[in-house]
């Protein structure tokens, strides 16, 4: 609760300097000290927002230069967090709900000077609820950021290890074994990065440790790294958990210190090494400092995501090393363009983000300004051709309201994706800055905030789909698909209000929680005595997810359900798009013995060529094939061409969107396995389906 003597920050909208002097005194003589500023303009109020920290607006509801209105929605454009009390001629419905809609905390009649007061100290200490919530949340993070800095960021080489075998190591232990990628290290015994020499000592030494369990136990011994070369290293085991379970923790270090490695691994570890710029991960961990920064000191700051136009295009006119050249060159432009005292660092293949504290956002849209005119002026000389290039760049400012650092960055790539719709920008080279005031329903094209509310409110349902095996061989399947409530209380898909190609953590949130959700409906569904597989959608974002199936084989132990009970479904988009990843995620749920399913095939110029690569066990056929079958012979050809090639490769097909009779015929005579469509059953909150009727 915020004490009776601390000085309140008041911002009064009152054409009357009498009728203000009245509220100052009203907050004094009820034991608040208040110190009060009257708004005359909405320049002045916009300048008194932007420079001061204010707890409290008091505004009368009549006829002035700055109405409630406009101050209200300035408010929210800025994303404060000043509590706003309408006082009023008499008390009015349909105008305190408008006003309360808009961000108003309260509308009261300007004569009651008790309720006045009451409503003012209930908003007082519910702002410092919040600003204490907001600090402990950032401590929190902090907390947390330090925890894992322990492992991801420190210079000692550390992993994990259960019955011998990788299950976790941090960026310095794979960078002094001479692994890129985490994938090559999992499931690789750590006796395998050891010379023979050293094998039998580490043998009696990890017996030794399991016998007397004693942390910090260490043995001298030879490592081997992936480039074969050998070093002498320190092994130091203590007891660990990792996901909940039980494991060993590893420490490598080198027999001598060596401080130019270590600086190296540092520099490394935070570097994009193509650009020289700062990578993605630097930046996350700088930004999620700086909000915290914000929030402690009530200061301003702002976060640029600079997208590359078209960058794809362009990409395949060069090739990958032509675009890598291109980037050098961008980079090169972006730091001219920058303060020593800003984070500069490449996010993606075709974004780049600049991070600044304190300052404001007028100020960094200025600079973003003089970055896109610098990239559109620029003629870029690659292999021989002359490129022209522009960016969309969106802004987010950094405020003591702001969200934790990936929503804040879905703020700025948000920004950045509207440039195209602003009037003469349809093909991007523009400046945005977020205006959170316009991403607030629910209804909006691109929330993510509106999604983690509906998460945190469990305003997500489940629906499920029979998939019914046309050789009656009585299995049961379902697909499950998951639709969120929005304001109207009508069910969407969440994943339409994702923006394309964003953050990746709240896709990862949405099928986290229709994993976590489906395996404990299918365990309670299977203990009734039905023997039922499940279909689960999967996002590219989760493809990428290198945590994924640790966490899944977690969630299935304790469920106690057989991986072969779930079948993971990637889209022939993302299979393409991210072939390296769904290549080892496939690999990876095999290995919890979970199925994996391809689905929207045929769309891809070269189709079959995915399945080349990315190990699946079942097909989903496009659903355009089957909205076809009927008006054209060559479509009925070339789906039976396809089962065939895919039969003959030990796919089992499925075909969905069956709508009616004459297509389940030719579905039969074509050979197909599965078939799903609202022709058997539309998909249910239940699964209910009699699959003994077939």
């Amino acid at each position: 609760m915020q004490k009776k003597n601390t000085t309140v920050h008041l911002l009064i909208l009152d054409p009357s300097q009498n009728d203000a002097e009245v509220l100052v005194s009203l907050l004094r003589n009820s034991g608040r000290a208040a110190r009060a500023h009257r708004v005359t303009s909405e320049e002045d109020l916009e300048e008194a927002l932007r420079t001061s920290n204010w707890d409290l607006m008091l505004a009368r509801d009549i006829e002035q230069d700055v109405s409630p209105d406009s101050a209200l929605n300035l408010i929210k454009r800025l994303d404060k967090d000043i509590p706003v009390i309408l006082l009023t001629p008499d008390f009015d419905r349909e105008r305190t709900v408008a006003v309360m809609k808009m961000g108003a905390k309260a509308t009261v009649p300007a004569d009651y000077s008790d309720l006045i007061m009451l409503t003012v100290n209930r908003e007082l200490a519910s702002l410092s609820e919040r600003h204490q919530r907001r600090t402990l949340e950032s401590h929190l993070r902090e907390s947390e950021q330090r925890c894992q800095l322990l492992l991801e960021s420190s210079k000692d080489a550390i992993a994990y290890i259960n019955d011998g075998m990788h299950i976790y190591a941090n960026q310095s232990y794979m960078d002094f074994f001479g692994y890129d990628d985490i994938d090559e290290l999992m499931c690789i015994p750590l006796l395998d990065t050891l010379n023979s020499g050293s094998h039998s000592a580490y043998k009696e030494f990890m017996k030794a440790f399991a016998e007397h369990k004693e942390d910090g136990m260490s043995l001298k011994c030879t490592a081997k790294r992936s480039d074969d070369t050998e070093l002498d290293i320190i092994i130091k085991v203590s007891a660990a958990t990792y996901d909940g379970e039980p494991c060993t923790q590893v420490v490598v270090l080198p027999e001598q210190n060596n401080a130019e490695l270590e600086e190296k691994l540092k520099q490394i570890s935070s570097q994009d090494l193509l650009t020289g710029l700062y990578n993605r991960q630097h930046l996350m961990d700088v930004l999620g400092k700086v909000i915290v920064t914000a929030g402690e000191n009530n200061q301003t700051g702002g976060l640029a995501y600079i997208a590359l136009d078209d960058f794809m295009q362009v990409k395949s006119q060069l090739g990958i090393a032509g675009a890598d050249l291109l980037l050098g060159d961008i980079a090169n432009i972006l730091r001219d363009k920058v303060g020593d005292d800003m984070t500069l660092a490449r996010l993606s293949d075709d974004a780049f983000g600049l991070l600044s504290l304190p300052c404001q956002e007028t100020k960094l849209a200025e600079i973003s300004e003089s970055i896109r005119k610098a990239v559109e002026d620029h003629l870029f000389e690659i292999s021989g051709k002359t490129i022209q290039l522009t960016v969309s760049i969106g802004i987010a400012a950094i405020t003591e309201n702001s969200p934790k650092a990936a929503d804040l960055l879905g703020r700025a790539h948000t920004a950045s994706s509207e440039v195209c719709k602003m009037e003469g920008h349809e093909k991007g080279n523009g400046v945005l800055v977020y205006n959170p005031a316009a991403y607030e329903a629910l209804d909006e094209s691109n929330s993510i905030e509106a999604i983690q509310k509906a998460l945190d409110e469990d305003r997500f349902r489940l629906l499920y789909q029979p998939i019914i095996n046309l050789r009656g061989e009585g299995e049961e399947h379902y697909e499950a698909f998951v639709r969120m409530l929005n304001k109207d209380n009508e069910e969407v898909s969440p994943y339409d209000f994702l923006p394309p190609a964003g953050p990746s953590d709240t896709a990862i949130k949405i099928d986290r929680w229709v994993v976590l959700k489906t395996i404990k409906h299918l365990a309670s569904h299977r203990a009734k005595g039905h023997d039922t597989r499940l279909f689960l959608n999967i996002t590219g974002e989760t493809i990428q997810d290198k945590t994924f199936s640790a966490w899944l084989s977690v969630a299935l132990k304790a469920a106690r359900l057989p991986g072969d009970a779930l079948v993971f479904q990637l889209r022939e988009g993302d299979a393409n798009n991210y072939m390296k990843q769904a290549k080892e995620f496939a690999k990876s749920l095999h290995e919890l013995h979970c199925k994996v399913s391809i689905s929207q095939f045929g769309c891809a110029l070269n189709p079959f060529n995915t399945l080349k690569h990315v190990d699946v066990d079942y097909v989903k056929i496009d659903g355009s094939f089957t909205e076809e079958i009927q008006k054209s012979e060559e479509v009925k050809d070339e789906i039976k061409e396809m089962v065939k090639s895919l039969q003959s490769s030990g796919k089992l097909t499925i075909i969905p969107l069956v709508e009616n009779a004459a297509v389940l015929a030719t579905l039969w005579q074509a050979g197909v396995n599965y078939i799903q469509g609202y022709y058997l059953q539309a998909p249910v909150p239940e699964m209910d389906y009699d699959f003994g009727d077939q």
